[in-house]
């Protein structure tokens, strides 16, 4: 069991659930098929035609164990639809009814169907109280069988053994890593729009679990996860005075990170979770500084007459991305982390602002204000290569998935009964969506793949 977590890159992250009990992952052996070409999605742009699949309740001897495999095959279709590239088929159409994770599918009836993969499940309470999860994913026309794991946790837990089910899925059929076990922190906002209260908040990556962080007593702003989804940065004005915390998620414990003169803007975390970036204003004029968190060491790297603000780290830690009006309006800057060969990037129309990095590395995503619209944007770290995803009223605050294939935004709505909201977009352009939170939201950070 242990070789076999170990000799699959997921299985290390599928091992455990931070704060809670371990959940036990176990590969599945394969049933005896014959030996075809494996199905797999071809990522290359905006993929128009998503693969269906065929996404079967899972079953269960008892009652209660039927109706949780059914939740948990509700959540993992879902997911795979919201993702843009998977099509579930409706249950309505299925043919064959498995009621056995071990019996092999009767795969003509599912090509009847048009389904391209099938996902067969079952659920068991065990003697101990944990819940027992298994699955098998098939390719229907290779009929063969492609992933198959096994999983032990608490039933409170069930929705994220489902989002760890549809990473795996995501992961066999796409060679990317998935995204949905993740959460998303925000700012929360309710009450009339001029008397807006904002607390800090965190969700599943669905909208599911939402549950609030702070008590509304102090205005937060630019909320961003840590490396190990534990903590999280933020800004938070207290009497009036604006100040860094950080904000551990298990034990809630909160802590500032430093009081500083004058404003403090847009903290971020270093890759490796020693050090925040973060604006700080002084003298009329704004620019970036590091802090060592472990021996609370403040660093300057710019030193302009601009306003230098929202740096981002590339994911090797070696680079800064930051937007600066030094050349008379916002635009997008890389330097070396050390401050270091500061030079432009973005030179389009229009001003640019809130530049993130891509987990992979190979992007930075932006806001762009031109022609009156806001727009959300990619461009290369060599400014090559800028490419709109969405435009609107008011797009802002690109947050990236883990993987790198998805971004998160807020988009305000105009009007006095108007707020802010949080879409999702394919890296692509397409597959714009919305998702539910229980107020207005705004500011999404999200968090990387949890452990």
């Amino acid at each position: 069991m242990n070789q076999a977590i170990q000799n699959r890159k997921p299985g290390r992250r599928l091992a455990r659930f931070a704060g809670l009990l371990a959940v036990a992952v176990v590969m599945l052996a394969g049933l005896a098929v014959p030996a075809k070409a494996a199905l797999k999605i071809e990522i290359t742009h905006g993929n128009m035609n998503p693969l269906p699949i065929a996404i079967t309740d899972f079953s269960g001897q008892q009652a209660k164990d039927a109706a949780a495999g059914a939740d948990i095959a509700g959540v993992i279709s879902n997911d795979l639809d919201r993702s843009g590239l998977f099509k579930p088929l409706a249950k309505a159409s299925f043919i064959d009814k498995p009621t056995d994770i071990n019996v092999q599918p009767r795969f003509a009836d599912w090509r009847i169907i048009n389904a391209q993969a099938l996902v067969t499940g079952q659920v068991q309470v065990q003697p101990d109280g944990r819940l027992k999860v298994e699955f098998r994913l098939w390719d229907v026309y290779g009929e063969q069988q492609l992933v198959g794991l096994q999983f032990f946790t608490t039933p409170q837990n069930w929705r994220r053994v489902a989002h760890l089910v549809a990473d795996a899925i995501y992961q066999r059929l796409t060679g990317e890593s998935g995204y949905f076990d993740t959460r998303i922190v925000y700012v929360s906002e309710a009450g009339p729009k001029g008397k807006r209260v904002k607390r800090l908040a965190i969700m599943d990556q669905d909208g599911y679990n939402p549950r609030l962080l702070t008590d509304g007593r102090d205005l937060v702003l630019t909320p961003r996860f840590s490396p190990n989804s534990q903590e999280i940065t933020y800004l938070s004005y207290h009497n009036n005075r604006p100040r860094v915390y950080l904000l551990d998620l298990e034990t809630g414990q909160q802590e500032v990170v430093g009081d500083f003169p004058g404003m403090t803007f847009a903290p971020r975390f270093s890759p490796d979770g020693q050090r925040v970036v973060m604006s700080l204003q002084k003298g009329g004029n704004a620019d970036i500084y590091t802090m060592d968190l472990r021996t609370r060491r403040v660093t300057r790297i710019t030193n302009t007459a601009a306003i230098d603000t929202a740096p981002s780290y590339s994911p090797d830690g070696k680079f800064i991305t930051f937007e600066s009006d030094r050349g008379g309006t916002q635009q997008v800057y890389v330097m070396n982390a050390d401050g270091s060969n500061q030079h432009r990037i973005s030179f389009g129309k229009g001003s640019y602002a809130t530049p993130v990095w891509s987990p992979r590395g190979d992007l930075i995503a932006f806001t762009k204000l031109t022609g009156g619209q806001f727009q959300i944007g990619v461009i290369s770290p060599d400014g090559s290569g800028e490419r709109i995803l969405t435009s609107g009223y008011h797009n802002e605050g690109p947050t990236w998935a883990p993987n790198g294939r998805v971004l998160m935004l807020f988009r305000e709505t105009p009007g006095a009964s108007g707020g802010p909201n949080l879409w999702s977009v394919d890296l692509t352009g397409y597959n714009e969506r919305k998702v539910t939170t229980p107020t207005f939201a705004s500011d999404p950070a999200w968090s990387p793949l949890l452990e």
